[in-house]
């Protein structure tokens, strides 16, 4: 090269020798790296070896690929850069500060390679820089800056490697910005790879923590096990809060990804366990609040117990807790026992291990009977062992269990949690023993008769504590309750007749009307408990109090209580009372109509759940019948009949779907004394619909014309984003809109004849009626799913299952030509002036059509459809993109046409058209509009003649794709390009100003175009 003496040609040769060299293995990088320090110490002067430097280095930044060898070399490069000679200290930093700059200027490159190799190159200089390294602060500010760009560089390796860079700065207080960089950068960045050098960059901080678990849900395995990694190695357990760990382990627990759960059990394992609980299981429940957050403790324990992470043979038990001293027992000296209390997470520890042991000898005994041979003997061994295991850890006889409970019950509220965990451990004792069952059956007569627990308000008012429905006041001590109930009293009918003589005994102040109102509470609690636990209605009758007796005289009464919480838990014990029924009576029915209608919101919602139930389970003309209303409905119905809910007796008169779907379409209903925030009347009457629409095959009552309706209702309240009670049905329903289209042909009939309204109404709605046009879409080409086994009809003769493999189309009706057919419809019945929202939601409508698919079987809606193209396109046509759309889907269905140059009849059309219930007279020629569309103004003579002159090929097939043309106006061709941009820049501007008035009146009112019209 020109002006490079052979000195520095010299110079050069060396350090590309030793480049090349250092690129074949890592073995050779310490001798390469003494080498290179020996050329760079013998050079005339540091600025002399860098300039040679830096010129051998060049094509590394134009190489993009990241192979081996190349990798090897940006180490080495690296590695010698941040190299500190003692005996040329000031060489070294003279040489790392050059470097460092040239760096930086690649970095700013245009090239994408070179400020991706400038950035690996900084990121690898820093990660692996020594702290004696002298830099001046100003050349760290400069690096700093320019690698704070280069994290929003839109090559994601480039940012990956900025992020790197900057992570060493990051935990320093004196670069707060960069930290800031991060968090702000983080929830936007789309990369995978990025996010997850972010989350590892991130410092140990309070304002970090939230952040990095935040990122244990991203869609990235690679970032939550980052996640996990990181909240392992920087944040000890006692510097999260309770709330954050226990988030951590229920979903890294519960994670899809293996990966995941084990590095999140290696957390839990390694740091937690071991290094902060000294391996004690129950030590570590105590950082969780298990009291709060069981299900967290129920996961934690399963894992460890699978993990075989519990010692289960250290000899404890919880025997230990259990011991006994002389004394007085009663009026005679025995030996009392003497019970030490557990604490929260002991209890749930013991519960744990318990089911544990039990699960695990059932499978076990399973698997034994399964198998023969030494195998078998091999499964009973362990089975047995199990059980040994639990009967020396559960109490040794059923007084001590009792004991154990009472002690704790008697203790108090600090100790009911663990009350609750110890009684759950009734279901693996045995009770076969009528000692035992003596003993215990006493026990749970005093469980059923302990009161509910109540306080006064400053105004002298009762306020319950708990629920104020369940047993106990809360559906957890219920359940507990009821399952050792029915443990003890396992016999048919027995556990029924022991609860029914307790809900005698409390309800006779309820039946002489001298009762409070915790007496009415506790006493349709414990008649809550049995309805709903009760095998069979049989099993009430002949008891201390018939049913007939228990639903006129307490249950009825009181869903008429003055006091709301006693009208609530009855109206729930009449939902339950009806389902044990065989036909549900009239006057339950009737008193659940008028709670729906004239409670307040805790009850609405309640009497809203039984009348849903009792739909569902005994069907809705068997709960019309109850009220005497002996009609179905036709099978042609279309609408839902209007309810005034404010007339009592309409209400009694009308059919449940038409009182369920006025409830719905209610928006008025009063939630502030509604028990729950995420409970509304309209939500619990969604989920009603959903299941009666995905069940639709078990209710023939319901005609499948109504069906369309329910599904419409339950699409807009899905897009309603003004309710926040309803997100826990929207989440029911994003499980319903998943699976609700593919079990059926029908279901899809039903997404194709939903009718959302009016168009002008749902024009304007356009955002949400686009979100649920696409969504309805999806639904409509959602694959069906194959049935299992083949129908069988009343002959016994099998027949084909309704979906094989989709073999079975749907008819046109419920296929996607119909949907096309019906939007295309929709979309010509607007006027050629249409309002913004009228323009949006037609073109809303365009950009779904073009999406569907038809099938070559179905001719005559082929035809259909290239006329009815034709129209759309007229609707749209300033949607220059739209209309090249509409014109492939023609030139698509012309191909498809298996007759193209014949035309539809209009009276063919009338018969397609008439089995979609639609009317349109297609005898009104209309031509396919030219792209791009043209101007208002009236074109010149000239440039008219070029355009009919040179009309495009594509505009001659487009033409005769759609047959409807009766003077199609040609678009002009590329070569007349000039003449027609000329043509309108000489324009004058009286046409300008007419072209301006034209488009101006598209934007117009409604109100203004129809006055123009005149």
């Amino acid at each position: 090269m020109a002006g490079e003496t052979e000195e520095d040609n010299r110079l050069k040769h060396k350090i590309a020798k030793i480049l090349d060299e250092a690129r074949t293995s890592f073995a050779t990088h310490n001798r390469k790296l003494k080498e290179l320090s020996a050329v760079r110490s013998k050079s005339s002067s540091p600025l002399h070896f860098f300039s040679a430097f830096s010129k051998i280095l060049i094509p590394l930044f134009t190489f993009q690929r990241r192979i081996a060898s190349t990798e090897r070399v940006v180490r080495f490069v690296s590695v010698f850069a941040g190299t500190r000679d003692p005996n040329n200290a000031s060489d070294c930093d003279e040489f790392l500060a050059e470097f460092l700059r040239f760096l930086l200027n690649a970095a700013a490159a245009a090239n994408r390679t070179a400020r991706f190799r400038a950035c690996q190159i900084v990121s690898e200089i820093i990660m692996r820089l020594p702290d004696d390294a002298e830099v001046s602060d100003e050349l760290w500010d400069e690096v700093i800056d320019c690698m704070m760009l280069r994290v929003r560089d839109k090559v994601p390796v480039i940012r990956t490697f900025a992020v790197r860079a900057l992570s060493r700065f990051a935990n320093d207080g004196e670069n707060s910005d960069i930290l800031d960089l991060f968090l702000e950068v983080l929830p936007l960045e789309q990369n995978a790879e990025v996010r997850k050098t972010i989350v590892l960059s991130l410092p140990p901080s309070n304002a970090t923590s939230q952040v990095i678990v935040d990122c244990t849900v991203d869609v990235s395995e690679s970032v939550r096990k980052a996640a996990y990694c990181i909240l392992a190695n920087k944040f000890p357990l006692q510097s999260l809060s309770i709330k954050l760990r226990t988030i951590i382990l229920q979903r890294g627990l519960g994670d899809r990804s293996l990966a995941v759960s084990n590095e999140c059990l290696k957390l839990m394992k390694d740091e937690w366990l071991i290094k902060c609980c000294n391996g004690d299981p129950a030590e570590l429940l105590k950082y969780l609040d298990v009291e709060t957050y069981e299900l967290v403790g129920d996961a934690v324990m399963g894992a460890l117990l699978r993990a075989g992470l519990v010692n289960l043979r250290d000899g404890g038990s919880i025997q230990q807790y259990i011991s006994t001293v002389d004394g007085m027992k009663g009026d005679s000296v025995g030996r009392i026992p003497s019970i030490q209390l557990m604490e929260a997470e002991v209890a749930l520890y013991w519960r744990t291990v318990c089911r544990h042991l039990q699960t695990e000898a059932h499978a076990k005994g399973s698997d034994a009977a399964a198998t023969m041979g030494t195998e078998a003997a091999v499964y009973a061994a362990e089975a047995s062992d199990n059980n040994d295991l639990l009967e020396r850890i559960l109490p040794a006889t059923v007084s001590d269990f009792i004991d154990l409970v009472k002690a704790h019950i008697d203790a108090g509220p600090n100790y009911r949690f663990a009350s609750r965990q110890l009684l759950l451990l009734g279901a693996m004792l045995d009770f076969s023993d009528a000692t035992n069952r003596k003993v215990a059956g006493t026990f749970v007569q005093e469980l059923l008769h302990k009161p509910l627990e109540h306080e006064l308000d400053d105004d002298g008012n009762i306020v319950v504590i708990g629920d104020g429905i369940n047993l106990g006041g809360d559906r957890e001590w219920a359940d507990s309750v009821s399952g050792l109930a029915k443990k003890v009293h396992a016999v048919d009918g027995e556990f029924e007749a022991v609860v029914l003589g307790v809900v005698e005994e409390l309800a006779r102040p309820c039946r002489e009307r001298t009762a409070d109102v915790m007496q009415w509470i506790h006493s349709l609690a414990v008649t809550g408990l049995l309805l709903e636990n009760a095998k069979s209605f049989r099993w009430l009758r002949g008891q201390s109090i018939e049913p007939a007796e228990l639903l006129r005289s307490l249950l009825l009464p009181g869903a008429k209580h003055v006091h709301f919480d006693v009208q609530r838990i009855a109206v729930r014990c009449l939902g339950l009372f009806g389902l044990l029924e065989k036909k549900p009576s009239e006057e339950l029915v009737k008193q659940l109509t008028l709670s729906f209608v004239n409670g307040p919101a805790s009850v609405s919602v309640a009497a809203s759940k039984a009348l849903i139930d009792l739909g569902l389970w005994h069907e809705p003309h068997e709960v019309d019948r109850a009220l005497g209303k002996d009609f179905s409905y036709p099978d042609d119905k279309k609408s839902f009949v209007p309810v005034n809910l404010s007339d009592i007796d309409e209400v009694l008169n009308v059919q449940m779907l038409d009182l369920l779907y006025a409830g719905i379409e209610k928006d008025d209903w009063d939630n502030s004394l509604s028990s729950d925030e995420y409970e509304s009347v309209q939500a619990i009457i969604g989920e009603g619909f959903a299941k009666i629409l995905l069940l639709s095959e078990n209710y023939p009552s319901i005609p499948a014309s109504l069906h369309p309706l329910l599904l419409a209702k339950l699409i807009n309240l899905y897009f309603s984003n003004e309710r926040k009670d309803l997100q826990r049905l929207k989440q029911c329903l994003s499980v319903f809109f998943e699976h609700y289209p593919s079990l059926s042909a029908a279901h899809k009939a039903s997404i194709n004849g939903n009718a959302g309204g009016p168009t002008l109404m749902v024009s304007n709605m356009r955002k949400r009626a686009v979100q649920a046009s696409r969504f309805m879409l999806q639904m409509m080409q959602a694959a069906l799913y194959e049935r299992e086994t083949p129908n069988v009809d009343d002959k016994g003769n099998g027949e084909l299952p309704e979906v094989l493999n989709g073999s079975l189309e749907p008819p046109l009706e419920c296929g996607e030509e119909g949907l096309a057919i019906r939007i295309a419809v929709e979309a010509t019945g607007f006027q050629m002036k249409k309002t913004a929202a009228e323009r949006s939601y037609v073109s809303a409508l365009g950009r779904i059509l073009v999406l569907l698919r038809f099938r070559s079987s179905e001719q005559g809606a082929i035809k259909l459809m290239r006329r009815l193209l034709s129209h759309v396109a007229g609707s749209v046509s300033a949607e220059k993109d739209l209309v090249k759309e509409l014109k492939r889907i023609a030139e698509h269905l012309k191909s498809v046409d298996a007759d193209p140059d014949q035309e539809l009849l209009q009276d063919e059309a009338n018969l397609i058209l008439g089995r979609l219930d639609l009317d349109l007279n297609l005898d009104v020629a209309v031509s396919m509009p030219q792209t791009p569309a043209p101007r208002s103004t009236r074109p010149s003579r000239s440039r008219r003649r070029i355009r009919l002159e040179e009309a495009s090929s594509d505009e001659e097939v487009l033409s005769s794709s759609v047959p409807t043309v009766a003077a199609t106006i040609s678009t002009r061709s590329q070569r007349a390009s000039k003449t027609a941009a000329l043509t309108k820049i000489t324009a004058s501007r009286s046409i300008r100003m007419n072209a301006d008035d034209e488009e101006g009146s598209e934007v117009t009112s409604e109100e203004d175009s129809d006055e123009s019209g005149d």
